[in-house]
């Protein structure tokens, strides 16, 4: 019976094998491996204990988009977390170079990431853990679809809080998921095809993998906590002030995004992506509104300014 199940289970993976995983490129122990044989083992607390740190860079047509910014906050969360890169950045950064080279990719999703490890021991101390450095790039993703770029997304405001800063640092970035898996899964029982996480108090947090702004009479506002501090988002508030946009750094209220003229969010997966509906209600602005328009232009247009991108080295020579 057991061989039957090896048998039949061995036979599946052969026939999905080729669509299980997306074309591309890791790093994983030292070697450059396809992302079907990139694994971590099941002891490193990564993995038993969501004891990572992670962020993630996109390629745009050959260039890395704000490449500096992406490993500095990468570095930061890595020493919060008490954790060590075994090697210095300018390796680190010829490692995801390599994997996009490798991957022959112009568009990519390019991401480091380094888990707690694990012990010879399988001890419970963090301290002796090994810590583990990994990278990968795969073909450029999208948090939302091209159709919801044009009509913006539906979001829902879950019913569920977002885990609060005193308990996990939202600046470092990581894979505590569940309580916004569990708030997209409230979302879609309402028909909504995405979700963003109160603070419990009435303040507007983040969603999964995205920062929230509000535009409303020509002023942009965006929460000052509980979130990841994205590279997106510090984006979009660069771009405000290039075009002369007020903004208001602080917590946002529940009701001042519901009372917007529109609304966006922001994600290295996508740029800048108007919101549609909040709750099932339309904004009042049509769809992406004027502001998140002009932002998002200027934003694809940065893709192409040197002090804003690094090219890929597809000229070196892999071994």
């Amino acid at each position: 019976m057991l061989d039957h199940i090896a048998e039949t289970s061995a036979s599946a993976a052969g026939q999905t094998r080729a669509s299980a995983f997306p074309p591309g490129v890791a790093w994983i122990d030292g070697r450059f491996v396809s992302m079907e044989e990139a694994r971590i083992p099941v002891l490193d607390w990564g993995f038993l204990r969501s004891d990572a740190t992670y962020d993630v860079v996109h390629v745009w047509q050959g260039k890395f988009f704000r490449l500096d910014a992406h490993v500095e906050r990468f570095q930061r969360s890595v020493e919060k977390l008490r954790m060590k890169l075994p090697f210095e950045r300018a390796e680190l950064e010829a490692i995801l170079h390599a994997c996009v080279r490798r991957a022959g990719l112009r568009d990519a999703y390019v991401e480091m990431i380094c888990t707690r490890g694990h012990s010879p021991d399988f001890s419970r101390d963090p301290r002796k853990a090994i810590n583990r450095f990994i990278a990968f790039a795969i073909p450029f993703g999208w948090i939302a679809t091209e159709e919801q770029r044009r009509r913006g997304l539906s979001l829902w405001v879950a019913s569920i809080p977002r885990i609060p800063p005193a308990s996990v640092d939202p600046t470092v970035k990581n894979y505590h998921w569940l309580d916004l898996v569990q708030g997209m899964f409230e979302a879609y029982d309402n028909n909504a095809e995405s979700v963003v996480l109160s603070d419990g108090a009435g303040h507007i947090t983040e969603g999964p993998g995205f920062n929230l702004f509000a535009v409303k009479d020509g002023r942009v506002y965006t929460t000052d906590r509980g979130v990841l501090e994205g590279i997106t988002r510090r984006t979009a508030l660069e771009l405000c002030a290039e075009l002369g946009l007020e903004t208001q750094v602080a917590p946002l209220p529940l009701e001042t995004l519901r009372s917007a003229d529109e609304a966006f969010i922001t994600s290295t997966a996508g740029g800048i992506m108007p919101v549609g509906q909040l709750d099932g209600k339309a904004y009042t602005q049509p769809c992406p509104g004027p502001i998140t328009s002009a932002l998002s232009q200027l934003y694809w247009s940065k893709h192409e300014d040197p002090a804003w991108t690094t090219p890929v080295d597809y000229d070196s020579a892999d071994s």
